[in-house]
């Protein structure tokens, strides 16, 4: 059970609030009170901020500290400060040392959840994670609006609305979709993307975050997620979410996941030679 935030002063503290800027399913909702910060519950509140005990309490900082929950519904977790990049992302956020950091965090962050066990109350929304589970818990929706940068590094992982149990490679696809990224360069441009190689990029996420010689399934994975088309947004557009439904008009809609699914389809075997050259450090686990 999450300790409960006592709500003497709420009201003033939520009138000196700020806004936080980035994401989409919670924009506007997210803000910080001084060194807290305050953001909508959900119903895996409970189990989410267990995991974040757990990593923090095994050596892993780079998450939020939870703090517990009010009565007004909204979780409070400390303030992590930093910088996070939104789009169009700029150019430090966009460079190479940038996402071998964030790949480097994520190897850190799964390390950390091995052995994780929420008992029998654990809940997760398994919305975005893989088939199959796995032996770590992944975060499943690294961009970089999700991501806390000191001096050009990534340095912590926010928002683990979507944790859940999953494979080291599904949740490093989901990274790499989003942060080499993997879009057709005419799409890619509309955030800022527009002098990246995603190619030597997906080689560079591989090998920051140690994956051993094997690296099939990251493939696999990218597949699966082009192939699936953009469905968890399609879904919330389908129900009439404004803000998904913005942000599908704004990246392109329909148009952009079709042409990714057959533009990764097209240059998939340039992708899998660029998985398979230079550094293969991984070791010790089994990438499944």
């Amino acid at each position: 059970m999450l300790a409960t935030v006592p709500p003497v002063g709420h009201d003033r503290r939520m009138a000196d609030a700020e806004v936080l800027r980035g994401g989409v399913g919670n924009a506007g909702l997210v803000v910080r009170i001084g060194d807290r910060v305050s953001r909508p519950a959900g119903p895996h509140t409970d189990t989410i901020h267990a995991l974040l005990r757990h990593v923090r309490a095994v050596g892993f900082d780079g998450v939020p500290e939870p703090i517990g929950t009010d009565a007004r519904g909204r979780e409070w977790l400390t303030f992590v400060p930093g910088d996070v990049p939104v789009p169009p992302y700029p150019a430090w956020a966009r460079s190479d040392d940038a996402l071998r950091s964030v790949a480097a965090l994520l190897r850190r962050f799964h390390d950390a959840t091995v052995g994780f066990d929420g008992g029998p109350e654990a809940s997760w929304d398994l919305e975005l994670a893989g088939p199959g589970g796995g032996d770590v818990v992944g975060h499943h929706d690294v961009c970089l609006e999700n991501v806390v940068f000191r001096d050009g590094t990534a340095h912590a992982f926010v928002d683990f609305d979507f944790a859940a149990p999953g494979s080291r490679s599904w949740d490093l696809a989901c990274l790499a979709r989003m942060c080499v990224p993997l879009d057709a360069p005419e799409f890619a441009a509309r955030s800022g993307w527009v002098d990246g190689d995603p190619f030597r990029r997906l080689g560079l996420v591989a090998d920051a975050y140690g994956l051993p010689p094997d690296r099939s399934l990251l493939i696999e994975s990218l597949r699966t997620q082009t192939a699936n088309g953009g469905g968890f947004v399609r879904r919330r557009v389908d129900a009439g979410d404004a803000a998904f439904t913005a942000m599908w008009v704004a990246t392109g809609g329909a148009e952009r996941y079709d042409r990714r699914r057959d533009w990764f389809e097209e240059h998939r075997q340039r992708f899998i030679d660029s998985v398979h050259t230079g550094p293969t450090a991984g070791a010790g686990w089994d990438s499944r």
